[in-house]
């Protein structure tokens, strides 16, 4: 991403970069008939894709639209998120199975994985039974941008940007901390499920984790101030087409 952008506007040019909702989002074609190449190729699919639309949005902003004053803005509030418990027979099993030892044959040691989970988890629950979760909100002229410390899904960012009142909303995840996976309430329902909401010491804040977070972002968001959105200079009055050579059409 960086390379499209400095090759479009020079190597002087900073580039921030900050992660979007993508918590239910691959880079994986599950549906490609074509056999997947991974490493590289992905890293020049997806950080060229990226940094070529950024470069066609910033040579899109006319320059009267642009300022160097904008109104800075910042709001911070911190939740407190308990943790999901597994059952005591759950755990009970799952410290059983763990203290046989890794197993050598695949079914096993995917088990096993899981199982290595739920003890972990049992014991950072004995430590911190209820997470710190930081959202934050912060403000550059009309734009807002509002954080999650989690691998978030997108349809939180969806919401926020609908409820915000600010003309340019930005989500912005995996800042400040990493809570794991925070799902929405219908990837909780029975129609839900994946890896996403599968319980282990990565990913374990309550169901209701991303409706609190998306609820305070948005509300730390609009007790700011939109900055004026700057405009280009009105066309004059439109007066007919190109009339350079303009002629009806010569046949001879």
């Amino acid at each position: 991403m960086e390379k499209v952008i400095r090759g479009a506007f020079g190597g002087d040019v900073i580039v921030v970069f900050l992660n979007g909702d993508s918590g239910d989002v691959t880079q994986v074609d599950n549906a490609s008939p074509y056999a997947r190449v991974s490493g590289e190729p992905d890293t020049l699919k997806v950080g060229g894709r990226v940094g070529a639309e950024a470069v066609k949005v910033l040579v899109g902003i006319q320059a009267p639209m642009r300022s160097p004053e904008a109104a800075i803005d910042y709001r911070d509030a911190v939740l407190k998120i308990p943790r999901r418990k597994p059952s005591a027979e759950r755990s009970k099993k799952c410290r059983a199975l763990v203290e046989k030892g890794r197993p050598k044959d695949a079914a096993g040691i995917n088990d096993w994985i899981w199982a290595k989970e739920i003890v972990m988890l049992n014991a950072l629950i004995k430590q911190e039974p209820v997470r710190d979760v930081e959202v934050q909100t912060i403000q550059v002229g009309p734009a807002v941008f509002i954080t999650s410390p989690a691998e978030y899904f997108c349809e939180f960012g969806l919401q926020e940007k609908k409820a915000s009142k600010f003309p340019f909303t930005w989500p912005v995840s995996l800042a400040n901390a990493c809570m794991g996976y925070v799902p929405t309430s219908e990837a909780f329902s029975p129609s839900g499920g994946g890896y996403e909401t599968r319980l282990t010491a990565y990913s374990n804040l309550i169901p209701d984790a991303g409706n609190q977070i998306r609820d305070k972002g948005i509300e730390l968001a609009n007790s700011m101030k939109p900055g004026p959105v700057k405009k280009p200079k009105p066309a004059p009055p439109f007066t007919g087409g190109w009339r350079y050579g303009s002629v009806p059409p010569e046949l001879d």
